[in-house]
């Protein structure tokens, strides 16, 4: 479980890393734009979460894993959005 949580936690770093080095590109370069990249951005995190979790509920055969892993996921998630929303709103 701890390389689960390990691997989780690096994939919301490299998510955020790339938000914030992407919005700070666009806001350098058009800031007009801004929105558009954050509803762009926002679709691509919510679909990698989403597939994510489904290949590892998908792949596992214990259901409380799934579970575990689902909840901790999507937790992660949200915590993820608020750091990014606070580090550049």
């Amino acid at each position: 479980m701890i390389l689960v949580i390990a691997l989780s936690a690096l994939f919301y770093v490299v998510l955020g890393i790339l938000y914030v080095k992407g919005y700070d590109a666009v806001k350098k370069h058009s800031p007009e734009h801004l929105p558009h990249f954050y509803l762009i951005m926002a679709t691509i995190r919510m679909l990698l979460v989403a597939t994510v979790v489904g290949l590892y509920v998908f792949f596992t055969e214990n259901r409380e894993d799934a579970i575990r892993f689902a909840l901790l996921f999507i937790i992660m998630y949200v915590v993820m959005m608020v750091i990014t929303l606070k580090l550049r709103h």
